[in-house]
């Protein structure tokens, strides 16, 4: 009579630990030492992982604007009255003691009722110490601090609305209306940020932010310590580099053709006032871009050359 192991069906021992496919040996055993499933802020490609490094780094890395500086007080009643207008964050209004409440006063008054600004009456020493002896008219404002973001976040602001970065890298750009401006050509013509260097740069200060018509409160604006390190990691990170300058490597008409570098990750240097470009920051472009012009003019400030490249760009990608 035939053993066990020749009746149909039978399943063939094939030895300890080593069971035929079918019996779920090998899938308990492909599934040992996986344990339990990570939490989704430990999953590096979840956005709960993403929003917790962003999180974390912000806390640690990101800079803010002193705020004992001139630069954070608005002085005079034109440019008060235009800050408000414009939309531009403050933390107070303050109101010298006797000011005549002309018509331009009484504006202020009403913009910042409906702003919900708090006004404070000081002495006129005390406003003359406070707006470091500018000529204030008996009425100043007082911004908050401005908080930079971190340079990577203008990458993941991109990432997130999952579109071509588009950033735009200033060079030692001094003058902070040329930086205001460069600002509002950013956020309205579909940037993802604004990168500025720490030192020897302008920063948002109450004239920056009063060019940039309110645009820096909606466009986040980072901080570098080293320019070149950081356009060197955005190149890491995919991104070409283009610096504009008047004699570039290709025309901007070249840039923004379709099939060009215009429709990937791209970050925008622009130079300084009257330098233009510096020369290692120069030599980490993968290209450099001029802006054709007619007759003599030989280049454009810092602010308009932005927003030509900017608008170029923007139409080539829409």
């Amino acid at each position: 009579m035939a053993g066990n192991s020749q009746r149909k069906g039978a399943i063939k021992k094939t030895g300890k630990g080593n069971p035929t496919a079918g019996s779920g040996g090998r899938v308990r055993r492909g599934l040992e030492g996986r344990g339990p499933t990570p939490k989704a802020k430990d999953r590096p490609y979840h956005q709960a992982h993403k929003a917790a490094k962003r999180a974390e780094r912000d806390k640690a890395t990101r800079s803010k604007r002193r705020t004992t500086s001139d630069a954070e007080w608005a002085a005079g009643r034109n440019s008060v009255v235009e800050l408000l207008q414009a939309g531009v964050p403050v933390a107070a209004i303050y109101v010298a003691e006797g000011a005549e409440r002309d018509g331009r006063m009484r504006e202020a008054f009403k913009l910042a009722a409906e702003q919900g600004l708090t006004l404070l009456e000081v002495t006129r020493n005390e406003m003359d110490r406070m707006t470091g002896g500018a000529v204030h008219q008996g009425l100043a404002a007082r911004l908050p601090a401005y908080e930079y973001a971190h340079a990577d976040d203008l990458l993941e602001r991109a990432s997130d609305a999952k579109e071509p970065a588009l950033v735009v890298a200033l060079d030692s750009v001094t003058d902070p209306r040329n930086l205001g401006a460069v600002v509002r050509s950013a956020a309205g013509f579909g940037a993802h940020g604004v990168l500025i260097p720490e030192r020897r740069a302008a920063g948002m200060t109450a004239s920056a932010w009063k060019t940039s018509a309110g645009a820096a409160a909606r466009l986040p604006i980072a901080q570098t310590v080293n320019l070149t390190r950081q356009l060197k990691a955005y190149q890491d990170a995919g991104c070409m580099v283009v610096g504009l300058a008047a004699d570039g490597d290709i025309s901007l008409p070249e840039l923004v053709a379709p099939g060009g570098l215009a429709e990937g990750p791209l970050v925008v240097v622009v130079g300084s006032e009257g330098k233009g470009l510096g020369r290692l920051v120069a030599e980490t472009c993968d290209q450099i871009v001029s802006i054709p012009m007619a007759g003599q003019l030989e280049s454009l400030n810092a602010g308009v050359a932005a927003s030509v490249a900017l608008y170029a760009i923007s139409q080539a990608r829409s």
